[in-house]
């Protein structure tokens, strides 16, 4: 009960800090009606420091996606990399796919499939299976909200070959306001709760379109994991940072 207590209560901070500083997974919106059958979109950040400070942060993502129908299928992946005077302080990959259904109306079932590898966590590898219900709240000109919940399974598998089975309760909401014809704000959050910890992680984006095909984001990510291993380094990671997205 304390676990579940806790984890209300981040996700009620990060909607605050979302509001107030301010796609993949957690929970993305319908297509439009003319959208593409086959899209996708690529983001691509690096930065090297030299001198006083020696640091070099690479972070690459991409998602493919494409429509069958009611179906909406799509892929992800990320890569991260950060080091400091030649030694790697963070290490993060991740695989997703991810299918969703739209019935008439306002609501949708999902599914997906997630892997996660993080050298400094304290887990070997990470497989997530999750599937719930979802309903667009907002959808609007400018105003976008969409809320999706359900259970799931989670592998993880810790160093010195011990593996955990948990079930998952998971939430996530996205919401996104254009502003403007060419910047727009998102927030996106979810929870996954379990016997053994709860994992909450929220995206802040800011989009500046620069042409058709090219944009500007400025985003920070918080990921927290209320009880890691013994051997992780931190409970929370902040990601910051400035990149260039293409979609096609």
């Amino acid at each position: 009960m304390l676990s579940l207590s806790r984890s209300i209560v981040l996700l009620s901070w990060s909607l605050f800090a979302g509001a107030a500083t301010a796609n993949p997974f957690y929970a993305p919106p319908p297509p439009p009606e003319n959208a593409p059958v086959f899209s996708g979109d690529a983001e691509l950040g690096f930065n090297q420091l030299s001198g006083n400070t020696d640091s070099r942060t690479l972070i690459g993502k991409t998602r493919l996606t494409w429509l069958t129908g009611d179906f909406t299928h799509s892929l992800r992946g990320e890569v991260r990399n950060v080091s400091k005077s030649g030694e790697t302080s963070a290490e993060q990959y991740l695989l997703s796919g991810r299918e969703r259904y739209d019935f008439n109306g306002p609501h949708y079932l999902f599914g997906f499939a997630r892997w996660e590898k993080d050298r400094f966590a304290g887990y070997d590898q990470q497989l997530s299976a999750i599937g719930g219900y979802g309903r667009q709240i907002l959808d609007g000109e400018r105003h976008y909200l969409s809320l999706e919940a359900g259970p799931g399974y989670r592998h993880d598998r810790l160093r010195g070959d011990d593996n955990e089975q948990l079930a998952v309760a998971y939430s996530a909401l996205d919401y996104r306001w254009e502003f403007s014809q060419h910047v727009d704000l998102s927030q996106e959050m979810s929870v996954e709760y379990t016997e053994q910890n709860t994992t909450s992680r929220s995206l802040s984006a800011l989009t500046a379109r620069l042409n058709s095909r090219l944009s500007l984001r400025l985003s920070h990510e918080i990921k927290n994991n209320s009880e890691p291993p013994e051997d992780a380094s931190e409970r929370t990671d902040h990601t910051t940072s400035a990149s260039l997205l293409y979609r096609w």
